[in-house]
């Protein structure tokens, strides 16, 4: 390979932190780019995704086809949907020929409020940790790519020579098991709680950090039921079709969806969150079924409210718990010099539009589109700047978009619980997400890399 002035270079060396859904995808894109050298390094002594299931609408099928099939036309046809499909179909991926959004208490419970459907192009439902063992799978061909057991303890900005003698940064990382090494890139995809992202804003190792993920107002419990029980429980007329069901509530929400082969349901209930009411900022509490009947109390005798209370309190020994959502209200940047941040570690989200994870796609997509320009190690930090300037616009809007949508969906928004006015703020509110020609978006990345190069050149 040769650099800016036609000298041979060296192979470029990334690291990935973080082994999630996130890093693998963009493993996947990296490794297909013959001058890259990738590792991904994982803190946890195995790769595991935390959670039950993850839905991806069909924007996040086509970012992860363009992953997988960078050549591919703007929907990903070319290549990329036979293998995504077969991906997915492998991790138990069930398609959701509707998302029906009920009432699920007041005076109208159970009034059908929207029928979304998807029938050319449906959106699925996947287990985390079924999916990630897929996203996985193809990295397993390349030596040395997976490292698990290295949690992150310091970073720091070097200078190196390449062939040539030319100077350019790096970035050491060290491990807390005491090894380092160094790389041209460091992309962190290590979460919301993110060493990397402390790096990138210059956010204090010790102490408070003004830019951390803060409590967005919600809380949320995901439990995994055997299909025949919450069929025999919630009821069968729910399941004649693989739907997903939301179910919109006084002070909270319910959803149900299918998973792994049609052999499990995801029972998921959210409500607003009492941050004055948690001791010591706890993020997560215990659910009884005092507090649950007591949360939907307005619920009790509507259709739903009362089988999921059961199958979420059946499903545990001991007593379950919810976890408050947390998300990055804003972010001022997604890089600094030769690192830069993806997927939760970037722009953490409420899954309130279900699009955290087809935003992490897309930022794979985007970096694996530009690392492709990149002709040299000195460019490196103009692929960061341009890849920030490109994704933080939209992931801020599916933020705001989201926490909006939450409040919507918890029935405290202007609307309330009326029917009509719940329809009428739930119109256009995902237009946004699925309007985007990721083709298009491709190309205006790659113009605005050249135009970083030759501003760069200028000054």
């Amino acid at each position: 390979m040769a650099d800016e002035t036609g000298t041979n270079t060296s192979p470029i060396r990334i690291a990935i932190i973080g082994g999630g859904l996130a890093g693998a995808t963009l493993a996947n894109a990296l490794v297909q780019i013959p001058h890259l050298r990738i590792r991904i390094y994982e803190s946890a002594t195995i790769f595991s995704e935390r959670g039950a299931a993850v839905g991806l609408s069909s924007n996040a099928q086509q970012a992860l086809r363009h992953v997988f099939s960078p050549s591919s036309s703007a929907d990903g046809e070319d290549g990329g949907r036979a293998y995504v499909a077969d991906l997915l179909s492998r991790a138990g991926a069930v398609p959701m020929n509707s998302s029906r959004v009920m009432l699920g208490s007041g005076l109208q419970a159970g009034t059908l409020l929207a029928d979304m459907t998807g029938a050319s192009d449906p959106g699925v439902v996947v287990h985390r940790a079924s999916l990630l063992r897929e996203l996985l799978a193809p990295l397993g061909d390349f030596e040395g790519i997976l490292h698990a057991s290295k949690k992150l303890a310091a970073m720091e900005r070097i200078t190196s020579s390449r062939s040539g003698g030319k100077e350019t940064e790096q970035v050491r990382i060290t491990f807390e098991d005491g090894t380092s090494d160094a790389f041209d890139a460091v992309i962190g995809a290590d979460g919301i709680f993110s060493r990397v992202r402390d790096y990138v804003l210059r956010e204090p190792a010790n102490g408070p950090k003004l830019l951390a993920a803060k409590p967005a107002g919600f809380w949320d419990c995901r439990v995994l039921v055997p299909y025949e029980k919450a069929k025999a429980v919630i009821g069968a007329e729910h399941f004649e079709l693989d739907r997903q069901f939301a179910w919109i509530g006084e002070g909270a929400f319910i959803m149900h969806d299918i998973l792994e082969h049609r052999t499990m349901v995801q029972c998921v209930v959210s409500a607003v969150e009492d941050l004055e009411g948690q001791p010591d900022g706890s993020r997560k509490r215990p659910l009884t079924r005092e507090f649950l009947n007591k949360t939907l109390d307005k619920w009790i005798d509507g259709p739903i409210a009362g089988g999921i209370i059961d199958l979420v309190l059946d499903q545990h020994k001991e007593t379950p718990n919810a976890y408050s959502q947390s998300h990055h209200s804003s972010t001022p940047t997604y890089s600094r010099g030769n690192t830069c941040i993806i997927g939760d570690a970037a722009h953490a989200t409420t899954p309130w539009q279900g699009a955290g994870a087809g935003q992490a796609f897309e930022d794979a997509m985007i970096l694996g589109t530009l690392f492709r320009e990149v002709k040299c190690a000195n460019q490196i930090s103009a692929v960061f700047r341009t890849y920030h300037s490109v994704r933080r616009p939209r992931c801020q809007r599916v933020i705001d978009s989201s926490w909006e949508m939450g409040r919507i969906l918890c029935g405290v928004a202007e609307a309330g619980l009326d029917p009509d006015g719940l329809r009428k703020a739930m119109g256009g509110k995902w237009s946004f997400l699925f309007g985007l020609d990721f083709g298009e978006y491709k190309k205006e990345a790659v113009e605005m890399f050249k135009e970083e190069l030759v501003k760069r050149k200028k000054a």
